[in-house]
């Protein structure tokens, strides 16, 4: 199509099985059974969300962990401690549950200290042993962490977010179970819904896209674009749609990249309790209009996958106004004022999420781009 890229040398790795569809948690039994019977698995702030799974798993020796937040140094740390024997790790919930499981299937395996494989702020270390088998079950639609390669962990201290990232982070097994999503509240259905379509619009539009990635965001930045106001007004047939979205952008965005939505959010998200939904959901409008102003064509043919028109200029409204519809808050409601603008932008230009930003945005944009949201 017109505006692709040429074709350049890439690679496309993700999850080992992939298993989509309601009710398809029932295939978690046998879905784990070939790795062991003692089964560590780690919920949310919700332990309850997890039933479901447990009732399945009456038959195994199941041990779980609760993640009660975005997962931390000493919440993986002790994870990793109580995981000790285990055959295998399921974590069962949203990102913060998949990515601390992620990060205690990868530790539990690899000697050292979870600083010794951190970015930024470790000594980003390889992984020389396999993880522990993992199997990711989302129950929010949203992240996409169940096909990522990346753990993303907080560190207070820092006031920052940083991961642990390696392809050997790549799940086992994916159960993607739209049911799961079903009773999500409409606050927490527009936050991540939003942070699904933002992890479409980003890898599609980022200057490492490649045509399986593209393929891939084509497909579901429509389907996310009508689901998403049905979902959030309770439709259930539109949960199917919105974790279809989610598991694509979660593909997209681990064999292309993102951009300056994530970039900005990580250093907010360390810096400030805001939720990474809520923060992405109130940034995209003004980071696609700052960069289609650079790169226009990509952007024009998102607006029309939106149903939005085929100018950028009507792209940006669209997303300012399902913002507004879906009552995502400014950033201001974290406490975060001009201020905060300079250590913020400082570290989102060294954010990896920054670098496949499709343009380097000066930090004047960028300082514009915190104050509109």
């Amino acid at each position: 199509m017109s505006g692709d890229p040429p074709l350049t040398a890439f690679e496309f790795a993700t999850a080992t099985r992939i298993i989509f569809g309601e009710g398809s948690i029932a295939e978690a039994p046998p879905a784990i059974e070939p790795f062991g019977r003692r089964v560590f698995i780690v919920t949310g702030r919700t332990p309850a969300r997890a039933e479901p799974l447990l009732a399945l798993l009456k038959e195994f020796d199941c041990t779980t962990h609760c993640i009660p937040g975005e997962p931390t140094l000493d919440d993986i740390a002790a994870g990793v401690r109580a995981a000790d024997s285990c055959d295998a790790v399921v974590a069962i919930g949203g990102g913060s549950a998949i990515d601390a499981g992620k990060a205690i299937a990868a530790l539990a395996t690899n000697p050292g200290e979870p600083l010794d494989y951190l970015e930024v702020i470790g000594r980003c270390q390889p992984l020389t042993e396999a993880p522990l088998p993992f199997i990711a079950i989302p129950t929010t639609a949203g992240t996409g962490a169940e096909v990522t390669r990346n753990a993303v962990i907080t560190c207070p201290v820092n006031r920052v977010k940083v991961s642990l990232r390696h392809p050997r982070m790549l799940p086992t097994v994916a159960i993607v179970d739209p049911e799961l999503t079903y009773d999500l509240p409409p606050a927490v259905t527009a936050a991540t819904g939003i942070d699904a379509l933002t992890q479409l619009i980003e890898p599609f539009t980022c200057r490492r896209a490649n045509p399986l990635t593209d393929a891939l965001c084509r497909a579901a930045i429509p389907r996310a674009a009508a689901a998403l106001p049905r979902a959030y007004a309770g439709d259930r047939s539109a949960r199917a749609e919105m974790a279809f979205a989610s598991l694509s952008g979660g593909l997209a965005l681990a064999n292309a990249g993102l951009g300056a939505v994530h970039g900005l959010a990580a250093p907010l998200g360390g810096m400030f309790p805001a939720p990474h939904g809520a923060v992405c959901a109130a940034l995209l409008p003004q980071v696609f209009a700052a960069n289609a102003k650079h790169t226009p064509d990509r952007f024009a043919e998102v607006s029309k996958m939106l149903g939005a028109g085929t100018t950028v200029e009507s792209g940006a409204i669209w997303l300012g106004n399902l913002r507004r519809d879906l009552s995502i808050p400014s950033i201001t409601t974290y406490g975060i004022t001009e201020d905060d603008f300079p250590e913020l932008i400082f570290k989102a230009i060294k954010a990896s999420s920054m670098k496949a930003n499709p343009v380097e945005l000066s930090e004047s944009e960028l300082a514009e781009i915190l104050r509109q949201s």
